[in-house]
Formats: structure tokens, C-alpha cells, sequence
């Protein structure tokens, strides 16, 4: 058997601004008030799970479009224009560094961006069976892009295959859109205990009411797809939406580094736990999650729901880091054919 693996990406899987943080006080201040509703309660979907998700009305931005943008490179992968060169187009790769493509797809709008957690070298959580948290994140995100496409909603993924993406990558797609929401799909490990429901947790940034609405909305859709299962569920004791303060702002790297653009981190099961780790296996049950996700996605954009399951999370502590090896290196994809 697999040990569990967690990488310092997310805890259970996202990832902190610092490792060492004391986390004391709740709520913070400036944390907007909570919407109806509470951990375990869901208010009634305006997006049936099995229907058609209806195209959003989405107002085009006024004026000239400054987005610098991203460039879809000749192999897939997504990457932040830098500035504009002779002799093409200045790209970020997703490692951190920089090069000149002359070839590829230059995007500058997007309304939606989507993000696969972890990637190559990063499996992510890892369950007792060996199944890596990263593959599933792509699955779901993969049907949640084609859910919100159908609908008519434009989307623009992080991570389109299975290759490494740094943090500061992914925020700069985000930012280089500035898309209506940037939502960071994952799935989670370490919980506190048995559940009689899915154990999904969402997460918002800290003083956002956009950010923590499509929480809420997301928890609620997904939860309730999931919630058609009959398995052994785990959980968090504060599972539901929720916020957790760092040192500098919102604990976690993928809600802090894409602002101002509004941004939620989903953990939607548990990987490290067996029984869901099979369920979420299947592609079908990844069709499921994504559809979900994007049924939250597509409610916000289009409605006033105010979502549910907000909770208080309880206080915690990060421990200090453990000696160990080096994480292994980020390796950039083929940006060329």
C-alpha cells in the first residue's frame, strides 16, 4: 500500500503563504457577514442537477481590451504573455521562466478560468490505492470546461495536461484574463472523521462577498451530486465554506496571489480516504463533479442565490516543517512542436 502523500501545495492540498503560521483569531476582521444558511443546510438549486445550464448574460467589458492575455502554445499549454518581442510573443513558462514563442493561439478574454490542482511532478494527495489527486482534478475540470462552454460561458484552463505549473503561473493567467472568477479544483486529505454526507469544503477569500457567494454555490451543487452516493464518507469537523486566515491575508496561495480577480479553492472529496477514492476513480462520477462545479459556476454568473453551507472554521496551527528531502524540481512542458 501506498503511503499517503500530501504535497505543500494545499493543506489536505492548496497552498499556504507560510508553513509556520499561528492562526488565532475568528473571524477576521473585514470578513463580510454571513449569507442564509449553514454548514449541512442548502437552499434549493435555480439549476437542477440534470438540466441544461442556461447561457449567461455576461456584459462585455467597456472600452479597448488592455488584457495582456495568454498565448495557447502550438503543444496546449497555457501560458502568461510577458510583454510583446520582435520576433513574437514574450511568455511566462509554467516553471517561472521566461522565452519567445512565435507560434500558438493568443487569448486576452476569458470568463471563466478553471484550475486542475497539482500537475507532473506534483501528484497531489495520493490514496492508499495510488491514486493521484492530479489526474482527477484535470477529469473534473476537463467536463466542468465543457458544462460551461455548452452554456456559453468562455473558459481558459492552468493546466491542460499532466505537466508541473507553479503557483505564480497560475495566478498570472488569472490575472492576465481578469476573468469574472478563477476557481481552483481539488481534492482533499487528512479529515477529522466519519461523515453521513460528502465532506466537500470550499474555500473564499477573506473581504470578498463575490468570492464567498460562489463558495456557496459551489458547495451546494456539489454537495448534492455527491450526495446521490451511498459510501463510507469522511470529514472535517467545520467542513462547508469557509475562509482561513494566513500572515498575509488569505492562507492559501491560490485565494491570496489571483486578487483582485475572484477566486475559490474547491476541495471536493477525499482522496486519501479508500471508498471515495474508488468513487472518484471513475470518469463518469469526474463528469458528476465537474458538472457540478459548474452549475455553482453558472448560478452566480447568472443569479442572485447566495449559495450555503457557510461555517466558522476552527482555528489552526500549522506544524513546524519536517526535515526531508527536497521537493522534486518543476519541469516545464514542450512549449514548441
Amino acid at each position: 500500500m501506498l503511503a499517503l502523500l500530501v504535497t505543500v501545495m494545499v493543506a489536505g492540498c492548496g497552498q499556504a503563504d507560510d508553513p509556520a503560521a499561528t492562526l488565532m483569531e475568528f473571524p477576521p476582521q473585514g470578513l463580510p457577514g454571513s449569507a442564509p444558511g449553514s454548514a449541512g443546510e442548502q437552499a434549493p438549486s435555480s439549476v437542477p442537477s440534470d438540466a441544461t445550464l442556461p447561457a449567461p448574460t455576461v456584459p462585455p467589458a467597456s472600452g479597448e481590451n488592455v488584457n495582456p492575455g495568454v498565448l495557447v502554445t502550438a503543444t496546449g499549454v497555457v501560458v502568461p504573455v510577458v510583454a510583446e518581442a520582435t520576433d513574437g510573443i514574450e511568455v511566462r513558462t509554467p516553471c517561472g521562466s521566461t522565452t519567445v514563442l512565435s507560434h500558438g493561439t493568443r487569448v486576452r478574454d476569458a470568463t471563466i478560468v478553471l484550475d486542475a490542482g497539482h500537475g507532473g511532478t506534483e501528484p497531489g494527495a495520493v490514496s492508499p490505492d495510488g491514486l493521484a489527486e492530479k489526474g482527477v482534478n484535470l477529469g473534473v475540470v476537463g467536463k466542468a470546461k465543457e458544462a460551461l462552454e455548452a452554456a456559453g460561458v468562455s473558459v481558459v484552463l492552468t493546466r491542460t495536461a499532466d505537466y508541473n505549473v507553479d503557483l505564480q503561473s497560475r495566478a498570472d493567467i488569472a490575472k492576465s484574463l481578469s476573468p469574472r472568477a478563477f476557481v481552483s479544483v481539488h481534492h482533499n486529505a487528512e479529515p477529522d472523521g466519519a461523515s453521513a454526507k460528502p465532506g466537500t469544503e470550499t474555500y473564499y477569500q477573506i473581504g470578498s462577498s463575490d468570492s464567498k457567494r460562489l463558495s456557496g454555490l459551489i458547495y451546494e451543487e456539489v454537495v448534492r451530486a455527491l450526495s446521490d452516493y451511498q459510501v463510507a464518507w469522511v470529514t472535517d469537523t467545520d467542513a462547508g465554506a469557509k475562509y482561513r486566515p494566513g500572515q498575509h491575508g488569505d492562507y492559501y496561495a491560490v485565494l491570496r496571489m489571483p486578487a483582485p480577480v475572484t477566486s475559490v479553492l474547491a476541495e471536493l472529496a477525499f482522496v486519501s480516504n479508500p471508498d471515495e477514492a474508488r468513487l472518484i476513480a471513475s470518469a463518469d462520477v469526474q463528469a458528476i463533479e465537474g458538472q457540478a462545479v459548474a452549475r455553482g459556476i453558472i448560478r452566480y454568473l447568472t443569479s442572485e442565490d447566495p449559495g450555503s453551507g457557510y461555517t466558522t472554521p476552527y482555528p489552526r496551527v500549522s506544524p513546524p516543517p519536517v526535515p526531508g528531502p527536497p521537493p522534486p524540481p518543476c519541469v516545464d512542458p514542450p512549449l514548441k512542436p
